[in-house]
């Protein structure tokens, strides 16, 4: 079992109020709501007309707003959730050195930033060649449906790696007794949706759906519960 180090200088730098509250978590909370709006609110194919198969005609149905939302909301979850893995490997590695699934967690996070970064990036590029974008007129119907195709999973698939940061956090808790064992059973939840998924149908972004849920969830009870590496 992975042993926690109470006088490890980072685990008291970490104090948040007067209670003892820690708000590095708080990262994550921000990741989690704007990775929300990015990914789900700002899908460029939300507010388009159901068709087999899709063709160019689409097109006229999308909403360049929705797309700059989505590179601007997206850009700001990378951020995010690079920050909470540098805040991550600075207040939680030091407690737990024994722990691998803690070095897991803070590499998936990045791993993720890294994706989405070309994801939400997509929709920018679908932002700025759509009428009324600063370059409209750069491509024809039929490049600009390659931007809408690439925007079909792309900011979906790069929450890949929030949910192997789930997988490591389920084990510190169920496992190490790090985290609040209640959080652990949560986010297995996630791990077993994308497995499930992706084993039966290939479906490749169900992560997309549950990471930013997970992330709010978990951060926000890391934030506010007892467990061990924010104690």
């Amino acid at each position: 079992m992975t042993t926690i180090d109470p006088d490890a200088r980072p685990g008291h730098m970490a104090r948040g109020d007067g209670e003892g509250r820690v708000k590095w978590p708080l990262y994550g909370v921000g990741a989690g709501v704007l990775g929300g709006v990015a990914t789900l609110l700002a899908d460029v194919r939300a507010g388009t007309v159901e068709r087999t198969p899709v063709e160019t005609s689409v097109l006229d149905e999308v909403s360049r707003s929705v797309a700059h939302l989505g590179l601007v909301a997206g850009f700001l979850t990378v951020s995010l959730l690079l920050v909470l893995a540098a805040t991550w490997r600075r207040q939680v590695e030091p407690r737990v050195p024994s722990s691998t699934a803690a070095y897991v967690v803070s590499g998936a996070l990045t791993a993720s930033a890294a994706g989405l970064t070309y994801g939400y990036g997509w929709k920018g590029a679908l932002a700025i060649y759509l009428p009324d974008g600063l370059d409209e007129r750069s491509f024809d119907q039929d490049g600009l449906f390659v931007y809408f195709m690439l925007n079909d999973f792309g900011g979906y698939i790069g929450w890949l790696g929030v949910v192997v940061a789930a997988g490591a956090v389920a084990w510190m808790a169920l496992r190490e007794r790090t985290i609040s064992r209640w959080i652990g059973w949560f986010s297995l939840l996630p791990v077993l949706a994308v497995v499930l998924f992706a084993g039966i149908t290939g479906l490749p972004g169900f992560q997309g759906v549950v990471g930013p849920v997970w992330m709010l969830v978990t951060f926000l009870g890391l934030a506010w519960g007892r467990s061990a590496i924010v104690r």
